[in-house]
């Protein structure tokens, strides 16, 4: 096993001047599963393919097991990777397909057979070693992929979005899978996603990427309760954080819904957002006046959508709420944010301001 160091990597593509990957710093622990996540483009794929030696590093330095790796190719980097497509061998059978890695280590025919055994059984594999991966399910061929990648004991595993192919049900059983499968083998994990509900249920630490750039990095509860800026806060959580623009009082206070919100330091002086995530808004007699949009309902709860003025301003705002109490699209209601959970924002830079 083996930590995982980024020390200012960085990634141009040819032809292009922004960097895929800019000046990243980051440290996964030994054994620790780290989930990099963010929308299209933000250069989680890229990271990865850099700490797989599928990238080349055009400044700063890739580390595995305190070992300087940015120009070692692949197979010197003791790391094995599940790619999105499966990469399966279909005219070998399912036994084939794990014990590949081991055939081109030239590992003997009985250490193999009983490696592939061991590994199939983890996996709930055994009966369909003898099949083509043509004659498995999206989940079962996604297995024997995971199942070449554990067969060879690597220092580290990379996962590209493994999931990203198979139905919502399935997902959900794969995501603890996967956290199980990780927490027995206890080997370092690095595991890229655009689903920020995967990124949050799998990982011990997440980091956050936009434009290439590190956002925050930190455990899942922590992204969602303190998030370093605007896009963390509108990124992690679904729905979204409401955001609405601050009305700074004489007191030099915020006030919204009725709540009063004390500012940081020099707040005042500055344009500043409040946020407020769906769940601590409540129906309350005082408040902020919405009209209601849409309602889903979710079972014992539900999602509001909802348009309301606010400081001259029409604004969008979606609220969790019992679904006991469920208004109807085209009614009136008052919202109101819970006291202590409104996050405060800079405008300018969109950095988080409150504690």
């Amino acid at each position: 096993m083996a930590d995982v160091r980024f020390e200012r990597a960085t990634r141009v593509y040819p032809g292009t001047q922004m960097p895929a990957v800019d000046a990243l710093d980051l440290y996964v622990d030994d054994g620790e599963f780290v989930v990099l996540v963010g929308p299209s483009g933000s250069g989680k794929t890229t990271a990865l393919r850099m700490l797989a030696g599928l990238e080349e590093v055009d400044e700063g330095a890739v580390l595995i097991g305190g070992r300087d790796v940015t120009f070692d190719p692949p197979k010197k980097r003791d790391v094995a990777m599940v790619f999105q497509n499966y990469a399966l061998y279909p005219y070998l059978s399912v036994a084939a397909n794990i014990g590949f890695p081991l055939k081109v280590a030239k590992v003997g025919k009985a250490e193999r057979d009983r490696r592939v055994a061991e590994v199939a059984e983890m996996l709930g594999l055994t009966e369909y070693l003898e099949r083509k991966p043509g004659q498995l399910s999206g989940g079962q061929r996604q297995r024997v992929a995971m199942g070449r990648a554990i067969v060879r004991n690597p220092s580290v595993y990379l996962m590209d979005e493994p999931l990203s192919n198979l139905d919502a049900q399935l997902r959900v059983q794969m995501r603890t899978d996967i956290a199980s499968l990780q927490a027995e083998l206890g080997v370092t994990t690095v595991y890229v996603t655009h689903d920020q509900a995967e990124a949050m249920t799998l990982g011990h630490r997440v980091a956050v990427l936009k434009d290439g750039r590190l956002q925050q990095f930190d455990a899942p509860r922590a992204l969602y309760e303190h998030p370093a800026n605007m896009f963390v806060a509108g990124f992690i959580g679904s729905p979204a954080m409401n955001f609405v623009d601050a009305a700074v009082g004489s007191n030099g206070a915020a006030s919204f819904g009725g709540a009063t919100v004390e500012l940081p330091g020099r707040s005042a002086e500055r344009r500043l957002v409040l946020g407020v995530r769906p769940e601590s808004l409540e129906l309350a007699p005082e408040g902020v006046s919405a009209a209601v949009e849409v309602v889903e309902e979710l079972g014992a709860d539900a999602y509001m959508f909802c348009i309301a003025d606010v400081n001259g301003k029409s604004t969008k705002f979606v609220a969790r709420i019992d679904a006991r109490q469920l208004p109807a699209r085209g009614d009136r209601v008052t919202l109101r944010p819970r006291p202590g959970e409104i996050h405060v924002f800079d405008a300018e830079t969109g950095e988080r301001l409150s504690v």
